[in-house]
């Protein structure tokens, strides 16, 4: 990888179909700018019309000639999921790159409306439910890439089988370790069964590192209560350490758009004061375990409805 990788190494996307989830802001927004610069039509997914309609604005204004859509996507809701991607089937026939970014992060334990603890259904479920729904599209285009969202922090975190949705013990941060694990967990195990299947489509791990984002911000009315003092102490630590949007959102890009990307790397960000390029990560050992990897996999099927019938092995 070149160790100063940055925007301006992106290829020609013309003529490629690109999702980014989470999209209205922050990293997720830096990813859609440049992938529709770069000449990909980018459907932009978020949960937030107006915040999301802005957001196709902005791209315009600064590049007049891109290509952008909005769809709304909440992916607390496994049928606002069904519905984006029957939306997005009947728009488009082929996808070429899937970015996995929506999350949630912080606040008092609570339910989705499909009744799952919401940093596993928003950061992971949701994108799985997502990306298997979307799985026939992606296999008609060539090289197609789905590009999964991870933190630092999975390699403190663990699947809780006998508590999933952390209805025993909760800690936000537990929590949000176990999502970002799955997430992990979910991109090799994703490759691992694309390439049984020969269906050409390409699962890949990224973390855009410590990058500014609306994680820990306004979330009041979601919460309903104000941040608590670990909440406060981790925004003041964000707020000194992070690297600026544009940053995190270079490991993402790289997966998503660079010819040399593969899925057995695990391309990472980082935080101040190193400089704010994307580069090779150690995988967490947790996440190369496939046997946890199969049983999350089978768990998720059935939380979600959704069967990944098409690629779906006994010979893993």
């Amino acid at each position: 990888m070149n160790p100063k990788w940055n925007a301006a190494n992106i290829p020609d996307l013309r003529g490629r179909t690109a999702i980014v989830t989470g999209a209205s802001g922050g990293v997720g927004y830096e990813i859609a700018f440049q992938l529709a610069v770069h000449g990909a039509h980018v459907i932009l997914a978020s949960r937030n019309h107006d915040r999301t309609s802005e957001a196709a604005r902005r791209i315009k204004a600064a590049a007049p000639k891109t290509s952008v859509e909005v769809q709304l996507l909440d992916l607390a809701d496994l049928h606002s999921v069904r519905r984006f991607t029957t939306t997005f089937s009947e728009r488009h026939h082929g996808l070429d790159i899937l970015v996995n970014n929506a999350g949630a992060s912080g606040g008092p334990h609570r339910l989705t409306k499909d009744g799952l603890e919401a940093h596993f259904q928003i950061n992971y479920l949701g994108h799985f439910a997502l990306t298997g729904l979307l799985m026939s599209r992606l296999s008609l285009r060539a090289g197609s890439r789905v590009v999964s969202m991870s933190s630092d922090i999975a390699s403190q975190g663990r699947i809780h089988f006998e508590d999933l949705q952390s209805q025993h013990k909760y800690g936000f941060v537990r929590a949000y370790a176990q999502s970002k694990l799955a997430n992990l967990l979910f991109a090799f195990e994703l490759d691992r069964r694309c390439r049984q299947a020969g269906n050409g489509v390409m699962s890949l791990a990224t973390n855009p590192g410590v990058a500014r984002s609306g994680l820990l911000i306004g979330k009041d009315a979601d919460w309903g209560r104000p941040r608590s003092g670990t909440e406060n102490l981790l925004r003041i630590l964000q707020n000194i350490l992070a690297q600026p949007a544009e940053k995190g959102a270079l490991p993402a890009l790289y997966q998503a758009t660079d010819p040399s990307a593969t899925s057995s790397e695990y391309v990472i960000g980082t935080k101040w004061p190193r400089p704010g390029y994307p580069s090779s990560g150690k995988i967490p050992r947790a996440a190369l375990d496939r046997t946890t990897a199969r049983q999350l996999w089978e768990i998720s099927e059935k939380l979600t409805g959704v069967y990944y019938t098409s690629i779906n092995t006994d010979h893993l």
